[in-house]
């Protein structure tokens, strides 16, 4: 399916490449259910199909369509381990409360491997791999990392030298790298709406193009509007990240918007080779790294560049093609087929947020 006006995905590779999905009905009256989940991204669609698959009725209330912030529009990295580091971690909650954390996350990659394949999911096309590289020169700091890892939380986890890195990403700027072969990237918008259509298998009921414009999470009936219908549910999950806004501030507000850009070139043919020799994802190691995969055979997916500003800048694109070529300067002129930004509510401590703000919220 291509790019329409009528779908507000943006100019993404994703969408040129998306699946055909029929778009769900916005909600037109009154419901009565167990459970209402705001927001029709990965969490909320993860939440609800596992909701419908214990037998609890539940809906999603997505105000455009399903995937169509940052759960669409991602980098498409399936990895274990969170945004921040897992020394920082260790530090804050201890060794035990950390291995627990990051086996948590390792069961996160495996249920989305799980749940590509047991519901064939089409176009979603996983590749595995995940190269961490170094812009410094520290093999000290790659053992100790790798030994950390494997001892203490048994990760699947290689440590690459230099001289495997730059064979396989033909840059100068690299050095050691961590390597996790059981990490996998995908097509985001195509797993999304493949999860949504998983979901309403399970029995889920999905609302698009239907905001939440109040939520009253008192009592054991809670209540949410809607432009033409109200919702009473038990429990209300919120998954709307940083677009939940004033309908529910005390989550909103904990969450810092950022805006990051990703760029996809047209196809290069021969000179990706000479360049980039690993077919699963690659991210460095600094705090607002660069991350690219090889998309359509012989395409560059390109990200980073994240920034509080989340007005449109239109010399983004621009910029992140000269990342690109810092780093490959091989591939000479490139052209930049697409290019799009997305929102992500980010949390200081860099970590998910999970939790009760109220009962049964």
């Amino acid at each position: 399916m291509a790019a329409t006006d009528s779908i507000p995905y943006g100019h993404t590779w994703y969408v040129g490449t998306m699946e055909a999905a029929p778009e769900c009905a916005p909600l037109g009256h009154d419901i009565d259910v167990d459970v209402c989940v705001v927001g029709g991204g990965l969490a909320g669609l993860t939440t609800a199909r596992e909701i419908a698959r214990r037998g609890w009725s539940v809906v999603v209330l997505e105000a455009e369509r399903i995937g169509w912030s940052a759960s669409g529009r991602n980098g498409g990295f399936v990895l274990p381990g969170f945004a921040q580091s897992i020394n920082t971690i260790v530090e804050r909650v201890g060794l035990k409360r950390a291995k627990e954390l990051w086996g948590l996350s390792v069961d996160g990659v495996e249920y989305v491997r799980t749940t590509i394949r047991e519901t064939a999911m089409a176009g979603v096309e996983p590749v595995d791999g995940w190269l961490a590289v170094r812009r410094t020169d520290n093999e000290d700091a790659l053992i100790r990392d790798v030994a950390l890892l494997r001892v203490d939380f048994s990760a699947d986890v290689e440590p690459w030298p230099t001289a495997q890195v730059r064979e396989a990403l033909r840059s100068r700027v690299y050095f050691q790298a961590m390597h996790f072969p059981s990490a996998f990237h995908i097509h985001p918008l195509n797993y999304a709406l493949g999860l949504a259509a998983a979901a309403e298998a399970a029995g889920a009921r999905i609302c698009e193009r239907t905001p939440a414009l109040a939520i009253d999470g008192a009592g054991l009936r809670k209540r949410v509007e809607t432009p033409k219908g109200r919702i009473r549910a038990n429990h209300i999950v919120l998954a709307g990240g940083a677009h939940l806004g004033a309908v529910f501030p005390i989550a909103a507000e904990t969450v810092i918007p950022i805006s990051t850009c990703a760029i996809t070139t047209a196809p290069l043919g021969e000179r990706l080779f000479e360049a980039v020799r690993y077919t699963g994802a690659v991210a460095d190691t600094r705090r607002m790294c660069d991350y690219y995969r090889i998309v359509g055979g012989d395409r560059l997916l390109w990200g980073g560049r994240a920034s509080t500003r989340l007005s449109a800048d239109e010399g983004l694109a621009a910029r992140l093609g000269r990342d690109m070529r810092s780093v490959f300067p091989q591939l000479g002129e490139v052209e930049i087929e697409y290019a799009w930004s997305g929102i992500i509510g980010y949390a200081v401590h860099r970590m998910p947020q999970l939790g009760e703000v109220a009962p049964g919220v």
